[in-house]
């Protein structure tokens, strides 16, 4: 699991989050303006989506 952030103009935030939900599990999205007040930051946590008919190698 990891943590994704992404910063923006606030017209981009929906099509970002839409494109990071179709490439990963996520969460709930985040969202805070940026510090210069232009931009919005966005944050989810994120998992990779599974490798379909993968087998883990064994890691001993």
């Amino acid at each position: 699991m990891f943590e994704i952030r992404v910063i923006c103009p606030p017209g981009d935030a929906d099509q970002i989050a839409a494109t990071l939900t179709a490439a990963f599990h996520v969460g709930g999205f985040r969202r805070y303006p940026a510090r210069d007040g232009q931009r919005m930051r966005l944050y989810v946590t994120a998992e990779p989506h599974p490798i379909p008919n993968h087998v883990p190698e064994d890691t001993e």
